[in-house]
């Protein structure tokens, strides 16, 4: 057991676990937080992380909001698998600070369950979209205004651009000359960009409790019948729009290709997959939203993924000092990967609303 698992076993016996910790070691593959597997000797089984404070520096609104929001959750749940649920430190608290300002928290685990990176069948994404539209319908009547906003202006895509123009302006790294089409493109395309903003500030789409990173490896699935069982990693939980939830999950799930793939022609909407995640999504979540919300799921998808793009290339010419590369250039492949789902996007644009259209007619 290395010196980091032996502080997390530590740490484990901080908190109000079923028996004795027996067990502790390094689990999944996240890149934030650091997560550990605990198993006590009654077998009870429970997820450790700590925080990567860093990233996270606002941890208190940031726990509150997993707090306030489980608890909902709980409450509303038709079984504890659905929920994540926080396990109290032994002194009572909700998670454990500790004597060198480290942030860990405990979460029981979801047993018989298992988690995917990639959506082979359009009825494992079409799961995924039973489980965030769940997730959505069970916070429907939790006031957004309650949740601290951890990440200000996460998903302001307006905002975003403006990071480019600075990037631009200043070219640390002398890369302007290398991507000049790439600008170009996200330029001809910035008035699309208010489009949700605008919305939202004229009082047409509310304001609710969002996820905020609704890629498929946030689901757990049941390990028997492949049926979303409840939706993990909350630290981006805050106000938002439920358009850009549905449109990361499209951007993530309903193209085939990696997002690092250089040759371009095999990024493109998958319609089968499309279809089913959005038929499935609509199917759950149509007592809850607006009939506007509904029509302007097709621009969360876009700008969902527009947006991924502009944060791209904005890191690419800031030196990459935000995403994690793992050789040069793999921002500037993301972009590219991006801005080409975007084109087909465009391409595809009258399918999309079709889709929606017709699931939005369905009673």
């Amino acid at each position: 057991m290395g010196i980091k698992e032996m502080d997390a076993f530590e740490v484990s016996r901080r908190f109000k676990v079923d028996g004795k910790v027996l067990a502790c070691e390094r689990y999944g593959t996240g890149h934030i937080n650091h997560t550990y597997k605990v198993v006590t000797s009654t077998d009870a089984w429970y997820i450790l992380q700590k925080v990567n404070t860093f990233v996270f520096r606002d941890y208190k609104n940031l726990m509150r909001n997993i707090v306030n929001v489980t608890k909902h959750l709980a409450k509303k749940a038709k079984n504890q698998r659905e929920v994540l649920t926080l396990i109290d430190t032994v002194d009572g608290q909700d998670y454990l600070i500790t004597e060198d300002q480290e942030v860990w928290r405990l979460y029981d685990f979801v047993k018989d369950s298992v988690c995917y990176d990639q959506a082979t069948t359009p009825e494992i994404f079409a799961a995924s979209a039973t489980a965030f539209g769940q997730f959505q319908n069970l916070l429907a009547d939790f006031p957004a205004e309650d949740l601290a906003e951890t990440i200000p202006n996460f998903h302001h895509t307006v905002r975003r651009y403006e990071a480019l123009d600075r990037a631009i302006e200043y070219n640390y790294q002398n890369r302007i000359e290398t991507v000049r089409p790439e600008i170009e493109f996200a330029l001809s395309i910035r008035p699309f960009a208010s489009t949700l903003i605008d919305l939202l500030e004229a009082g047409k789409l509310p304001l609710r409790v969002t996820h905020n990173d609704t890629k498929l490896n946030n689901v757990l699935f049941d390990k028997v019948t492949n049926a979303g069982v409840c939706v993990i990693d909350l630290d981006t939980v805050m106000p938002g729009l439920v358009v850009n939830d549905f449109g990361d999950s499209i951007r993530f799930g309903a193209v085939r290709a990696s997002e690092n793939e250089k040759d371009l022609s095999k990024i493109f909407l998958d319609r089968t997959y499309y279809e089913a995640y959005t038929n499935t999504f609509i199917d759950t979540t149509r007592s809850k939203l607006t009939d506007l919300e509904i029509r302007m799921l097709p621009v969360g998808a876009k700008m969902m993924t527009l947006e991924s793009g502009i944060r791209f290339l904005t890191d690419y010419l800031n030196g990459d000092t935000y995403f994690q590369t793992h050789y040069p250039d793999q921002n500037l492949d993301r972009c590219r990967t991006q801005f080409k789902y975007v084109r087909d996007m465009d391409a595809n644009w009258d399918f999309m609303n079709e889709v929606v259209e017709k699931a939005k007619g369905k009673s």
